[in-house]
């Protein structure tokens, strides 16, 4: 195997192990709770999560997080669980 086919296998790899946690807007939950969840479950700054919060409610959805799956995964839990609308991408 050439050094390029082993380095674009590697880099298949990479990008199969990265994923993205998706929040999506709903007409249920305030700002104030959203903001607090970002910061509690994906660990965000307050000022990130209150970015994040506006960019889902202009443009119906944020990428809030990035990772391996699993951590998505459990992440994407909790915060379905308090109500909100997240999906593993």
């Amino acid at each position: 195997m050439s050094t390029k086919e082993q380095f674009q296998n590697q880099h298949e790899t990479v990008l199969q192990a990265e994923r993205s946690l998706v929040l999506f807007n709903d007409h249920e939950n305030t700002f104030d709770f959203v903001i607090d969840v970002l910061c509690a479950v994906c660990e965000h700054t307050e000022e990130q999560a209150e970015q994040c919060a506006w960019i889902t409610h202009y443009k119906g959805k944020c990428q809030v997080m990035t990772g391996e799956i699993e951590e998505l995964q459990q992440k994407a839990s909790i915060m379905g669980d308090v109500g909100l609308t997240v999906e593993v991408q």
